[in-house]
């Protein structure tokens, strides 16, 4: 395995740990909330854009589609071609568990309508979660280090 590991990081010493109260923590992303979040689809631009967001939503969405039919799942894949002919969905249904796929040009509407499963969590909340249940089992030498492949 290549690379620098921790104890080669410039102020590690040899038997010190470090603080995770003190660590310096960078600022995450934030995230919108489109949950429950109805696009419009009028421009080709609009359909595209709520596709890219509904791919990277973390819940299920609702298609419908210009035949009528609604297809509610979770889209894990997606493939934006030149037209929206070309260009397609992948849905992995609620209730059956069925891949589908779906050309964008057969969508007419789409709800961002199950919950967002990872709405309001982030990094910060994990750490504080994950220090504070070891803290309480009275752990020791807690650590966010690896562990060896070896």
């Amino acid at each position: 395995m290549s690379g620098p590991r921790h104890t080669d990081r410039p102020g590690h010493t040899e038997g010190s740990t470090l603080n995770h109260d003190t660590l310096e923590v960078a600022p995450g992303n934030v995230h919108e909330s489109i949950q429950g979040w109805v696009p419009e689809l009028a421009t080709e631009e609009e359909l595209r854009l709520a596709l890219e967001k509904a791919f990277d939503y973390r819940g299920d969405v609702t298609v419908t589609t210009k035949d009528g039919k609604k297809i509610e799942g979770y889209i894990f894949d997606r493939l934006s071609g030149p037209t929206l002919q070309t260009s397609f969905i992948r849905i992995l249904t609620k209730d059956s568990g069925q891949r589908l796929k779906i050309a964008y040009a057969e969508i007419a509407s789409l709800a961002f309508s199950g919950r967002d499963t990872a709405a309001g969590k982030s990094w910060e909340a994990w750490v504080r979660q994950y220090w504070g249940g070891k803290k309480a089992t009275g752990e020791d030498g807690l650590s966010l280090q690896p562990e060896s492949l070896d």
